[in-house]
């Protein structure tokens, strides 16, 4: 059996969609999914409990999707089943996004489940290779996607961002705890004449059975206010959400959409 842990955004109806069976809807308590009624919530400090619930209902399979942040822990909480994996928790409270992931997911593995990745159940969420859109990229644009994946290995290098702005070879703004959305929303009020491109992917070495990257019809209307002339996304590795919408939508605003090879 299949227990998808939801989280918020589109990312958890899409994969139920697209799936023959419905999974055992499960949620972290404070990030329950948009349009979804979890048959299990859970807090984290309740994550012993809850990994055993799942053991009882015959779960072999884990697939983690939807957007979650990190809750603060109340150790008043925690019960006997969580006490054993504090040390791990806590670890991993300080690590970065994948380090943090890594620990979770070794948690189920654990328990004897397999962490299954979002695009492995439902591989079509990920686009193909080349220009989705009418609006074409510059040899500037693809050179910029150059200095974008750069910046990416070094970002992840450190475990802190899946994106940036770049305009020229320089970079306009990088993701951090925030996330894109509050990053494009720093370039809304630049002080030049706009242009450049969103570069999204994820990181080198990164865990992708959980939080890869994803783009959606708020990006494309969020790329645009910033001044952003297009999206550039590596193969592979970054989800589009709504794909033919943010097709559409980039179509209309005159931006492009471009999937690129994954650099070596």
């Amino acid at each position: 059996m299949l227990a998808l842990i939801a989280g918020t955004g589109a990312l958890p109806d899409e994969l139920i969609a697209r799936l023959a069976e419905r999974p055992l809807i499960c949620s972290m308590e404070g990030f329950l999914p948009d349009n979804l009624a979890p048959e299990i919530e859970f807090p984290l400090e309740q994550l012993g409990s809850f990994v055993s619930e799942l053991k009882s209902r015959g779960v072999t399979e884990i697939c983690m999707a939807g957007a979650v942040r990190r809750p603060a822990i109340d150790p008043k909480r925690i019960d006997a089943a969580t006490m054993p994996l504090v040390p791990i928790l806590q670890k991993a409270m300080m690590s970065g996004d994948d380090g943090a992931l890594r620990a979770v997911i070794g948690i189920f593995e654990d328990a004897g489940m397999n962490v299954r990745a979002a695009h492995e159940i439902a591989p079509d969420i990920l686009p193909p290779l080349g220009c989705l859109t009418q609006a074409q990229p510059s040899d500037a644009d693809l050179a910029d996607a150059d200095r974008g994946a750069g910046i990416l290995r070094s970002m992840g290098a450190a475990d802190i961002g899946q994106a940036c702005a770049i305009l020229k070879g320089q970079a306009l703004a990088v993701e951090g705890i925030f996330g894109t959305a509050w990053m494009l929303q720093s370039l809304t009020q630049r002080p030049d004449a706009g242009g450049g491109i969103l570069f999204k992917g994820p990181k080198p070495d990164q865990d992708r059975r959980a939080d890869l990257p994803a783009i959606g019809p708020d990006t494309v209307a969020a790329a645009v206010a910033a001044g952003l002339t297009g999206i550039v996304i590596e193969k592979g590795g970054v989800i589009v959400l709504e794909r033919e919408r943010v097709i559409e939508e980039c179509d209309r605003l005159g931006l492009f959409l471009f999937v690129r090879e994954r650099a070596v």
